[in-house]
């Protein structure tokens, strides 16, 4: 274990730093972690699994995020290694250039290190790998890391380690989302309705500054962002359904088979599978908004015809939705030159627009060469919602949704998702995702095309700056994270 141990005196603001003449160990790791670990995860897992790295790494770099939030760890550790590096100790300078952050816990708690590290900008940003232990898991087996809750035990965790140490760096794209609600002018009310709480990544909408440049005169502005997936419509509407039931009857949802097994029978009930008999069709996609993209950056906004019989849209980064099925499929060479859609990248800028009609629909991901609707790629997607005949939808940001009101009166409410830049993960051999940078090589299984959907040709890879705009509150209750 002294390849993964950090010493003691990089997370101690009071040390002189190495001075060589104690007997300090490890003194210089090969590749150094630092762990986070939401311990209310995974039932009894998440802390099983906190007391089996701090059994073989220093406790000191082993964090329970319902202890300390993950920003006030690295502001700290980066500040030390700043200053011991100045001073020229060659172990803080190691570290900081070798560093590798494991977080275990669900997709939400993924996210909110993923934020954090974006909000740091630093020159050299440390590479994430992900523990699956939530329900869903579509980060960890995005990349290579499974979908299936972990062994707690010595070997498991030493076994991990050496997967980490052997990982792959990865860039992938992260997704700015604004929400612009029009303030009423007649006492009326359009504002977001907490199911438990509201997404965390949209910083449990948290008014932005009267001096932020996003804002516009006469509209309420909050924003955040996602690096998986944002969904609207009924399957987050089943995800929001889930996620009240956990919070009402907490101890049926201590294991994940459970969960997945609750899942499924709430998409039952809510109606999912009988979409046609069961979910008004005034809150099918194509009445409730008006879509538009932008394929390229600068190019002007367009409509995006979306069939009357979608009723779930899913603006897709990442191949894995849904406990790892990816909407988009495998596309075969000569359909994506003579259609003009290309494969799914995590890296290219570009994010994937797919529709379903219901949850039978869904079960085609199943096949080898199943996929949604493919509807369009692009650099950036709008949601505008007028007076309509439907007075709520739900909305769902990387696995946490909750219930939009719609407006009422005069009111407008807008979504508008962009790119804005990446984060650096570790993956592990045979993972689905592909990045630009990756030799082409002829798919396994070929998917048939929709025929009535075109996008635009693929966009080279772009680099956009850091995040700084996905701060995670500090008052959340971890026991609500997924």
């Amino acid at each position: 274990m002294e390849d993964f141990c950090i010493p003691d005196y990089i997370f101690n603001p009071n040390s002189v730093g190495d001075s060589g003449g104690d007997d300090r160990q490890p003194q210089d790791p090969s590749c150094p972690v630092v762990v986070f670990i939401n311990s209310k995860s995974g039932g009894q897992l998440g802390g099983d699994l906190l007391q089996t790295y701090r059994n073989l790494l220093n406790r000191c770099q082993v964090f329970d995020l319902g202890e300390e939030p993950p920003d006030k760890v690295l502001h700290r550790l980066y500040l030390n290694l700043e200053r011991f590096k100045y001073n020229g100790d060659p172990v803080a300078i190691k570290i900081y250039n070798s560093l590798r952050l494991i977080v275990a816990g669900g997709d939400g708690t993924a996210g909110w290190l993923l934020g954090v590290v974006s909000d740091l900008k630093l020159t050299r940003p440390p590479p994430i790998a992900t523990v699956p232990l939530g329900t869903g898991n579509n980060l960890p087996f995005s990349f290579g890391w499974g979908k299936k809750n972990p062994g707690t035990d010595n070997d498991s965790v030493r076994s991990f380690l050496h997967q980490v140490m052997n990982a792959t760096e990865m860039k992938i794209d992260s997704w700015h989302i604004v929400m612009r609600i029009k303030a009423p002018k007649e006492g009326g009310v359009c504002e977001p309705i907490a199911p438990l709480e509201l997404p965390h990544s949209l910083h449990a909408f948290h008014r932005v500054s009267n001096t932020d440049s996003l804002n516009k005169v006469g509209y309420h502005t909050y924003r955040g962002g996602f690096w998986n997936y944002f969904s609207m419509g009924m399957d987050a509407q089943v995800s929001y359904a889930f996620h009240s039931e956990r919070k009402l009857y907490p101890e049926k949802f201590k294991k994940q088979i459970a969960n997945q097994n609750a899942y499924l029978k709430l998409g039952c009930t809510q109606g999912w599978f009988c979409a046609s008999l069961m979910h008004d069709s005034s809150k099918n996609i194509a009445k409730l908004a008006k879509v538009k993209i932008m394929k390229k950056p600068g190019q002007q906004w367009e409509d995006l015809s979306i069939p009357v019989s979608i009723r779930s849209i899913v603006c897709l980064n990442l191949p894995s939705f849904s406990g790892g099925l990816n909407p988009w499929g495998t596309l075969s060479p000569r359909a994506s030159q003579d259609r003009k859609i290309m494969p799914a990248y995590v890296d290219d800028g570009l994010v994937e627009i797919v529709g379903f009609r219901n949850a039978w629909h869904g079960l085609t991901l199943l096949s080898s060469r199943g996929h949604g609707t493919r509807l369009a790629q692009a650099h950036r997607i709008r949601f505008e919602f007028h007076k309509g005949v439907a007075e709520e939808t739900y909305m769902r940001i990387d696995g946490e949704p909750w219930k939009q009101p719609l407006p009422r009166n005069r009111e407008t409410v807008v979504v508008e998702i962009a790119h804005l830049g990446q984060v650096s993960m570790l993956s592990a051999p045979n993972h689905p995702s592909k990045s630009v940078n990756e030799e082409p090589s002829t798919p396994s299984t070929l998917s048939q095309m929709q025929p009535d959907y075109d996008s635009d040709e693929y966009e080279e890879k772009r680099k956009f700056g850091a995040a700084s705009t996905f701060k995670f509150p500090e008052d959340i209750d971890i026991t609500q994270l997924s």
